[in-house]
Parts: structure tokens; C-alpha cells; sequence
């Protein structure tokens, strides 16, 4: 079929978070997510996310640039395309498109929900070899800095059956501070909880020689990103020489990055991130690159809302290992929930929505509360053919 019109319409949403959350890089007190919906003229409609952490402090996109570059370059080039033809649409959208790999992330997403409506499976039945599991163990971040109250949020979490992984957001204060923090909380947990750091790129070499050797002393698992994305020699010296797993996070842009990082044992795990990777077709590619080369997985998070958490774990239950969990509690760091029906959380997992395409819409009076322009949502037709 090919499509004679596609309507378009991005908009960004922000959405305060229940708490203040706290990285080596920013602070957030609300999240900016950029919905996009592209419906074809069958009727079916798709809907996509494109969300990035702390406006441009985290990385080179942001919401307001993930809107114009859908709006202005990536729109015309839909206007030439079959979008029920998922995999040669992008294909074109890379070839006039370069990086934007969240604004490509949240156009694929909305695609594949609308492939996945007009065919009736789940996205997950359109990737690889298909599901292969329908519940993902859910990590939680300990963001507030304060260890007293990250120890009694963590604890409310597990006596909730919620989470039993905890991440810690460290590299602000100094290295020894740090470990005393997170060795004050895996003290109090014990065996009842997983604790892992991440350090957003926060330490040199050598800080993060010195905190990833005492941090396995304390019983931490797994150190993510602890130096800069580009300072591969570094991060392949530090896993050489630690017993705890270093995991890649800000160094995979996509399969050429996860080529060169598992070539040159710059990490044992990986966390794959459809936003970074520029959609969830690029993004299993990541995995592949990784279980190919014996690497661990981790299903990461930019703190989407619930249309990329779905996307994520559409994407993540067609993973043969996933040994590191994953970390898509995006939604459950909102005031508010922008789904028709939130996604379900039970028994320290995430259930993978069911449903055709992502198996979840929009609650359009939500949409419209929390929109930032505050106006009724427009679609945006352009016209044209193959």
C-alpha cells in the first residue's frame, strides 16, 4: 500500500517528577517529553516518544530540538514515503537526517505502532526473532542525595514487592563521599537488594580507579559510565583492571559505537537505550553486537514516559539474556500519568503491554493539560506519493 497522505503532530509535554531528581549533570524537577503521533490516510494512527534527560546538560539533543528537527526535516521526508513500510521509511529518514537520534527514535516508535495496529501483533512480534518474555525485573534510582531518605525510599520499595535493583546517581561530591554513600545503603539492604551506581561521565581515570576498587570492597555490582563517552583507552584500562563490571551507557550512539567499545573490551554490560541508539531496530542491533561478543545487557532509560516505556520494553522482551534487568521506571517518577491506562508494575517487574502496536494510548485530556503550548492538538497533514 503506498500512502497518498500522512498527518503529523509533535508536541512537547512537561511533566513535574515526585521528587527532586539528582545527576553528576543536572537536577530535575520535571520531565520534557516530545509525543509524536503520524497518521496515515487508512485512519490507523501511531504514536512515538522522543524524551532526552535535563534539556542539553545530559546530551546533544532537546526537546525543542527534537521537535524541529521532526517538524522541519523529518516530516517532508515522511511525505515521500510508504510509512507502512517501517524499514525502508527510515531507512530514507537517516539518509536526509544525520544524528538526531532521539527525534529517529521517536518517529521508527510511532511506525511501528501504527505497523503493529494495521498487522494486529505487538511491536515485539516485529523485531528479531520476536518476544520471548513478557515481564522485565525493574531497576530504581536513588536520586535525592541524601542517604538517610534514599535508605527509607529504598526500603518502601521493597517491602511494595516494586524493586530489589537500586541505582545510585553519584559524581558530584568527592570519590570517598560518594562510597560512603552507596556503602551506607547496600549496608542497610544487605542481600535483599542490588546496588549499582552511575557516575553520568562524572570521574577521570583515576578517580575511577580508585572508586571502582572500593566500591566492589562495599558490595556494589556495577559501575556505569564512570568517565567520559569518548574516552574509550580509559574505559578499557579500568575494565582490565577491576573485578567489578564496568557498563557503557553515554558511549553507545547506535551499533558502531557498540562495535568499537566490544572490540576493544571497553565494558562488560551494556545499556541499550532506543533514544540513543536512534530506534528500537538500531537499538537490538546494539544487543546483538554485545551478546555476539559476550557482553551483558541492561535495558537503560533517558526517564521516559509511558509511550517510550512501552517502546523499551516491546523492544526488551525480545532479548534472549537480559542477566542486568532493566531500569524503565520513567512513568513511576511523574506526578502524573499521561496513559489512557498505565502501564502495570507488580512483583518487582514491568508487565509488557499485550496489546497491537505498543498496546497503549494517549490520555488526551492529560496531553492537553501538560502540553507546553497549551492549545487542542493539531494535526498537521502534508500530501504527496512515492
Amino acid at each position: 500500500m503506498v500512502s497518498r497522505s500522512v498527518s503529523i503532530d509533535t508536541l512537547i509535554v512537561d511533566v513535574p517528577t515526585i521528587r527532586p531528581h539528582v545527576l553528576a549533570m543536572a537536577t530535575m524537577h520535571s520531565q520534557s517529553v516530545v509525543l509524536v503521533r503520524i497518521q496515515a490516510d487508512d485512519g490507523i494512527q501511531g504514536i512515538g516518544e522522543g524524551t532526552t534527560i535535563g534539556g542539553l546538560s545530559y546530551g546533544d539533543e532537546s526537546p525543542e530540538g527534537i521537535k524541529l528537527a521532526i517538524d522541519t526535516y523529518i516530516a517532508p521526508v515522511l511525505e515521500t514515503c510508504d510509512i507502512s513500510r517501517v524499514g525502508e521509511t527510515m531507512a530514507k529518514v537517516r539518509r536526509h537526517v544525520v544524528g538526531n537520534h532521539i527525534a529517529k527514535c521517536a518517529v521508527e516508535t510511532a511506525l511501528l505502532d501504527g505497523a503493529g495496529k494495521r498487522l494486529g501483533v505487538p511491536v515485539s512480534e516485529l523485531i528479531g526473532g520476536g518476544r520471548v518474555r513478557d515481564r522485565l525485573p525493574v531497576a530504581w534510582t536513588l536520586a535525592s542525595g541524601d542517604t538517610a531518605r534514599d535508605i527509607e525510599e529504598a526500603e518502601a520499595m521493597i517491602e511494595q514487592r516494586r524493586h530489589a535493583i537500586f541505582k545510585l546517581k553519584i559524581g558530584k561530591r568527592s570519590v570517598r563521599e560518594d562510597v560512603a554513600h552507596v556503602a551506607a545503603i547496600k549496608k542497610a539492604l544487605g542481600d535483599r537488594g542490588s546496588v549499582r551506581v552511575d557516575v553520568n561521565q562524572g570521574w577521570d581515570e583515576a578517580q575511577a580507579d580508585l572508586g571502582m576498587g572500593l566500591l566492589a570492597d562495599c558490595g556494589c555490582d556495577l559501575v556505569e559510565q564512570p568517565v567520559a563517552r569518548d574516552a574509550l583507552p580509559a574505559m578499557t584500562r579500568l575494565s582490565s583492571r577491576h573485578a567489578i563490571p564496568l557498563m557503557a551507557d553515554e558511549a553507545l550512539h547506535g551499533p558502531r559505537d557498540a562495535f568499537a567499545v566490544a572490540a576493544s573490551a571497553g565494558a562488560r554490560v551494556f545499556a541499550v537505550k532506543i533514544a540513543q541508539s536512534g530506534g528500537l531496530h538500531p537499538a537490538y542491533d546494539v544487543a546483538a553486537i554485545a551478546m555476539a561478543s559476550g557482553v551483558g545487557l541492561y535495558g537503560g532509560t533517558m526517564l521516559e514516559a509511558g509511550v517510550g516505556t512501552a517502546a523499551s520494553a516491546q523492544l526488551f522482551a525480545t532479548f534472549p539474556r537480559l542477566d542486568w534487568g532493566t531500569e524503565l521506571f520513567g512513568p513511576l517518577l511523574l506526578t502524573e500519568e499521561i496513559l489512557a491506562e498505565p502501564l502495570r508494575y507488580e512483583d518487582f517487574s514491568l508487565v509488557v503491554p499485550e496489546g497491537p502496536g505498543l498496546g497503549v494510548a494517549l490520555d488526551e485530556d492529560k496531553v492537553a493539560r501538560f502540553r507546553r503550548d497549551r492549545t487542542s492538538p493539531v494535526l498537521h497533514a502534508v500530501t504527496g506519493g512515492r
